[in-house]
């Protein structure tokens, strides 16, 4: 009897820890037994596997006077999920001398069925990214997960469907074939466009601005004017992720078990309910986990009815919107999600939405509490704030949609303006809104522009976030403009969507 020693790993963000799967088997009395700290559902592949190998044509360890035990290093890491069903099977057959190969350069990933079949799991793509990490070249996954771990350069994926399959390409008597990407189409998340929208132009107007800078935004009025509909269209403004922000988002939905297709092409879009649970928005648990705020990366999140959120909820916020990451800190742990968001909320002027009408029922202090919920640091983080009012009905009863090409036209002119900042920054991820205050010089002002911010700071006690946040607007609408300065023009537009009341 012999010891066998493959590799797999834990699936985390942004990478997957390595985790050697040791297996003994020696004689004695029958046991079975999976040691380094196992969750119930690894400490359950031991039926699992068993089943498996069975079916697959091999001896059962479960029908051999054998002692086996399968270690997972390093012991103080806790291991989750099925995700080594795989390696713990393929150990045992090394280490019982059913099969003979050489697995130095490889990781194994992946749940058995009971039958031998390969399901899919979670955080593949984190795992590949591991693997080259260490220098392990070949990766063995899931047939369904290999697109995601393709998306990693430098290595070779291999795609598995049994555990037949992956026994017969180590022990070389049918090979597999290595993954190659295709060319895959895929559609944004959103089916809103711009033409969808009656009227509206000042708004539309806002969504360019704020997709095009990449700048957190709030849209206020009465239900029904179409602020929903406005923030979902926003993504059909957005370009599609860069291949850096592929491997991230992908990676990030891959280990969440939200990733729809086998790779994130578009940004993500978040809606989740007001009734959502502080943890679930920013992440936790006594376990941490994700949250919203990591869901929506390189994304929108949107938070519809935004007052109606719960105070702590709002204010966790101010962190994410600040530094683009969020803290999570447990007993079991610490950890730092990425999160850079851009922010839609929708909020009504009261609660019951008709402020200023006849049709308002709700009380000066119900008005004043429900206005309270969003505290003065949210509202500097928010960078523009706009309007969106009543439709008049003559819009309304006209057929048809809106001018046809206008989301196109707004695509266009969007991507125009990242080039530039692109060009700017010498990256092509950071946008006008990651401008630092420390770095906030780099914009420079004509004295003109200058005293006319100056002046409508002083009238309108901008604090210095606030100050700076203008600063960011007027040039990305200079950007969208093809201007290389800004103008009073773009700074006095700027100015318009600092917080009034609403």
């Amino acid at each position: 009897m012999s010891f066998a020693r493959i590799t797999s790993a834990q699936p985390d963000i942004p990478h997957a820890h390595l985790v050697d799967v040791e297996t003994d088997v020696a004689r004695g009395l029958h046991a079975f037994s999976v040691v380094g700290l196992p969750d119930k559902a690894v400490e359950e592949a031991r039926d699992r596997i068993a089943s498996a190998i069975k079916h697959s044509g091999f001896t059962s360890p479960k029908s051999t006077n054998k002692k086996i035990v399968i270690s997972l290093a390093p012991a103080a890491l806790r291991k989750e999920g099925a995700v080594f069903d795989v390696p713990m099977a393929l150990g045992y057959l090394l280490a019982a001398e059913e099969i003979r190969a050489d697995t130095n350069t490889m990781v194994f990933a992946g749940e058995l069925a009971l039958d031998g079949k390969v399901r899919p799991i979670r955080g593949t793509l984190s795992i590949a990214l591991a693997a080259k990490t260490r220098g392990l070249t070949h990766v063995f996954v899931p047939y369904e997960n290999a697109p995601e771990a393709a998306l990693v350069s430098g290595i070779s994926v291999y795609p598995v469907t049994s555990l037949n399959e992956l026994v017969g390409h180590l022990t070389k008597t049918k090979l597999l074939s290595v993954y190659t990407p295709t060319q895959e189409t895929s559609s944004s998340e959103s089916s809103d466009d711009l033409e969808a929208i009656r009227g509206q132009e000042h708004a539309k107007r806002a969504l360019e601005i704020a997709a095009a800078g990449r700048h957190n935004i709030a849209l206020f009025g009465p239900p029904g004017t179409g602020k929903t509909m406005l923030a979902r269209a926003l993504c059909s403004l957005l370009p599609p992720l860069t291949e850096e922000e592929q491997i991230v988002v992908t990676s990030i939905h891959s280990y969440t078990g939200t990733l729809k297709a086998g790779v994130a092409h578009h940004p993500p879009f978040r809606a989740p309910h007001h009734t959502a649970s502080h943890v679930s928005l920013v992440g936790g648990g006594s376990i941490p986990k994700p949250g919203e705020v990591t869901l929506a990366h390189c994304g929108v999140l949107f938070l519809d009815e935004f007052p109606e959120f719960a105070r702590d909820c709002i204010n966790a916020l101010r962190q994410p919107l600040e530094d683009r990451v969020v803290s999570v800190s447990r007993a079991k742990g610490a950890v730092t999600y990425p999160a850079h968001f851009m922010l839609v909320a929708a909020l009504n002027p009261c609660p019951c939405g008709h402020f200023g009408s006849v049709r308002c029922t709700c009380l000066p202090i119900a008005i004043e509490r429900y206005r309270k919920k969003v505290s003065g640091p949210i509202m500097d983080r928010i960078d523009m704030w706009v309007p969106v009012g009543n439709i008049p009905p003559e819009a309304l009863a006209l057929r048809g949609v809106g001018p046809r090409g206008e989301t196109e036209a707004a695509r266009v002119r969007v991507a125009g303006a990242r080039e530039i900042q692109h060009k700017r920054f010498s990256d092509n991820n950071k946008v006008n809104s990651m401008i630092s205050a420390h770095d906030i010089d780099i914009v420079e002002l004509a004295d003109t522009v200058e005293k006319t911010l100056i002046d409508a700071a002083r009238q309108l006690a901008l604090s210095p976030r606030s100050y700076h946040r203008t600063i960011k607007v007027a040039r990305t609408i200079a950007d969208l403009a093809g201007s290389s300065s800004i103008e009073s023009t773009h700074m006095l537009e700027a100015l318009q969507y600092r917080p009034k009341e609403w």
